[in-house]
């Protein structure tokens, strides 16, 4: 069986019977309750966060324990069965979408804090743990895991090691790669694996960089022993208005440039001020272009002092109103609009399509204008809040599913904003990771020499291509043909860039 055929190619009764095989051999392994494959139980793994893009899966399996998974990933491999892993399904990238012939793997139950050490400030924890459960866990300790991504509430650490992901304080204190210690589980063939070590440093490649981030094209992840920090006696938070996007923008390169980390530095412009504020009430200027909020932490005099410095920096740069939290709920209200800007979208429109690149912080205003006139091309909305300090992007395109070119739309809006990031010198994911939705946009960054490079690494690991195959890195055959379409459709707007 071809893992990388399309769903096309396959008929309702080779569907039926390679079920049938597929849920013989699992259940030699699998209690009856751990395993899945009627469509009544299987339409909730259609998709992820992700969801105009759905594909239900062949089986479900539900391992409880090490053994179970090896013991799935074994009899996969045996039977050339897709496997993709999935955790709790809060994606935005349509990584965890299940391959028509495949096993979606749910290691939804792999959820127990095995160890917390305040003395090596580490916590060992199963994939399924979630992000936010780490740091309450650990708050007797005096101790917190600094990644926080807005779906920090229900998002797992295995699939933030999936996808690297970083959060509102990932300026200061890094993304998920930073804050990893070691990490465990298995090879498609089901042989243990471990990246890195609980000492300072491990032999030979440094392959847990190449690990994190992979978006389950390599190994299923089941165990992360996570690094712990201190948890800061002070925090505060600016919120600075600005009657302008390119102040704004030159704002945040001020910010840095005068040798300041803050905490987090995150941006939100009028149409998301406006979206977040009816949802939250968190006293936004309502009347400014964009606002920065700019957040310090440390001792009580670090973060006077850093307080001090940003606020006459933003005021130079041109802020309008420059307000300081008076306290912790104060501070955690600013923040509140930032953490549901997503689910204020939602109020706002029947769709919304989250982008997710990166750009040099200079340009920063150059891509929020670049933006306001594919709105008018495209003739869609787009609300934009993004990670400001290390500039990666999170336009959020609004649209109607079921007017029939709107998704085509938001998909030619979100392909143009990705090959403009690109051409600022940025790329074409940040956090979110590729998935199906960036995959022809892949063409445009790698050239096919490339694209191959990472098809060796995945080999490397994988040598069925099993895998959540059908992701992150396009074949040669994908980008001639995506290429031909952008010619076609006059949608080439950079031809130095794509190297078809």
């Amino acid at each position: 069986m071809n893992a990388s055929a399309t769903p096309q190619e396959f008929s309702a009764q080779q569907r039926a019977e390679r079920q049938a095989q597929v849920v013989q051999g699992l259940s030699a392994h699998l209690p009856a309750h751990a395993l899945l494959w009627n469509s009544e139980d299987t339409t909730p793994y259609e998709c992820d966060g992700l969801t105009a893009y759905r594909q239900r899966p062949l089986v479900v399996a539900l391992p409880e324990n090490e053994a179970q998974v090896q013991a799935v990933l074994k009899t996969c491999f045996d039977l050339a069965v897709p496997v993709v892993a999935r955790g709790a399904g809060t994606g935005l990238s349509g990584g965890a979408m299940p391959h028509l012939m495949g096993v979606t793997l749910s290691l939804a139950r792999f959820n127990r804090i095995l160890k917390l050490d305040p003395v090596s400030r580490t916590a060992l924890v199963q994939c399924g743990v979630r992000n936010l459960a780490i740091s309450e866990a650990a708050a007797p300790l005096g101790l917190y895991y600094a990644p926080d991504p807005s779906s920090q509430i229900a998002c797992t650490i295995g699939g933030n090691v999936a996808e690297n992901s970083g959060g509102v304080h990932c300026l200061k204190y890094g993304l998920t790669l930073h804050n990893i210690v070691k990490i465990k589980g298995f090879t498609m063939d089901g042989e243990p694996v471990v990246f890195g070590s609980d000492a300072l440093d491990a032999p030979g490649y440094d392959l847990m960089s190449v690990m994190i981030g992979s978006e389950g094209m390599l190994a299923v992840v089941t165990e992360v022993t996570v690094k712990l920090i201190p948890k800061p006696i002070l925090a505060r938070c600016i919120m600075a208005s600005f009657d302008d996007i390119r102040k704004a923008g030159e704002a945040v390169a001020a910010v840095i440039a005068a040798g300041i980390i803050p905490a987090g530095l995150e941006m939100m412009d009028k149409p998301m001020t406006a979206a977040v504020e009816d949802y939250v009430h968190a006293g936004y200027d309502l009347s400014a272009e964009a606002i920065l909020l700019c957040e310090s932490d440390g001792t009580p005099e670090e973060v006077e002092e850093e307080i001090g410095r940003m606020s006459d920096v933003l005021m130079a740069a041109g802020a309008t109103k420059v307000a300081v939290s008076q306290s912790e709920q104060e501070r955690m209200t600013f923040w509140s609009g930032r953490k549901n800007a997503f689910p204020a979208s939602g109020r706002i429109s029947p769709d919304y399509m989250c982008m997710d690149s990166t750009i040099p912080r200079k340009r920063v205003a150059d891509i929020l204008l670049a933006i306001q006139q594919m709105e008018k091309k495209y003739q869609l909305r787009c609300a934009n809040v993004f990670h400001a300090g290390d500039g990666n992007l999170h336009p959020l395109i609004l649209f109607d599913a079921n007017e029939a070119d709107q998704l085509h739309r938001a998909e030619l809006f979100g392909a143009d904003i990705l090959e403009t990031s690109v051409a600022m010198g940025g790329t074409v994911t940040g956090e979110h990771g590729v998935g199906v939705e960036k995959l022809n946009s892949m063409c445009v960054q790698f050239s096919a020499a490339e694209n191959e490079q990472m098809f060796g690494v995945k080999r490397a690991f994988d040598t069925k291509g099993l895998l959540n195959p059908g992701k992150v890195i396009p074949t040669l055959q994908r980008c001639a043909e995506y290429g031909k379409m952008l010619v076609r459709g006059g949608q080439l707007k950079h031809p130095d860039l794509p190297r078809f």
